[in-house]
């Protein structure tokens, strides 16, 4: 999918970063924006969409928002070869030394337990950061702030903080706005973190939307899986973006995609 996601750079009218609802660098999403979530694959979003999230490997769109997705504490299941192969001390491994995995996922776990190792990640996802301003994304989305919570006891949300935290500065420093992704429990500690905004998933469905809200002020995009949840997220009041999506994001032109915003 990455590869068709590249492929659509030219058709696209190429790579440029938009102007925020306040016009600065930097600034998060606008509040209740129309936007869709693209991880799966770049395409054409529908009509009268302004905020637009894709995998870090496909280009921004001009005219748009821009989000740039960053599995930040997990490994992608094409990159795991990778990881093992060059950093495989970054890997979080259990007693036997057998690397934990994300097994909804399949995903490995980063090991963010020491500040040695979190400064070492931090040098490699701030490369990633880094090219994402290059490309001419607007913010950045740094997937699985929530890993902890999959670590079989070995990780802790200080050391998730931490890590986040370490992320942000990168991002910050290119001028790029920060999306805490999921993770609940974390909102309390959003200048911790320094984060600008949420991007969650089935908020509506679990409860918790009005937490993320009251931690960021209104900035808060929701991607639901199921069409009641989303429908009572849109008839409620809530300033913030909601998004019907398929659970694996394919592309319009793919079987089971699903599309619908509020």
């Amino acid at each position: 999918m990455r590869a068709a996601a590249i492929a659509l750079l030219a058709a696209c009218g190429g790579s440029s970063s938009v102007g925020t609802d306040t016009g600065r660098p930097g600034a998060p999403p606008p509040r209740a924006a129309h936007f869709d979530y693209q991880l799966g694959g770049a395409y054409p979003p529908p009509a009268g969409t302004t905020v637009v999230a894709r995998d870090r490997e496909a280009p921004p769109l001009r005219g748009f928002y821009n989000i740039c997705y960053v599995n930040g504490f997990q490994t992608q299941p094409g990159e795991a070869a990778w990881w093992l192969a060059e950093h495989p001390d970054l890997i979080l491994r259990d007693a036997g030394g057998a690397p934990v995995v994300d097994a909804a996922w399949d995903e490995m776990l980063l090991d963010i337990r020491t500040p040695a190792r979190r400064a070492e990640l931090a040098g490699i996802i701030g490369r990633w950061i880094a090219g994402c301003a290059d490309a001419g994304y607007d913010a950045v989305e740094l997937d699985n702030l929530d890993s902890y919570t999959r670590s079989r006891g070995l990780l802790a949300a200080d050391e998730a903080v931490a890590a986040m935290r370490a992320f942000a500065t990168s991002a910050h420093a290119r001028a790029l706005a920060v999306a805490q992704k999921n993770a609940p429990d974390l909102v309390a500690r959003r200048d911790e973190l320094a984060t600008d905004f949420a991007i969650v998933e089935e908020c509506e469905d679990t409860h918790e939307c009005d937490g993320y809200i009251a931690g960021y002020g209104g900035y808060v995009l929701d991607v639901e899986y199921a069409r009641p949840p989303f429908e009572a997220g849109c008839a409620s009041s809530r300033q913030m973006s909601i998004v019907l999506r398929d659970r694996d994001l394919v592309t319009p032109d793919e079987a089971g995609y699903l599309y619908a915003g509020c």
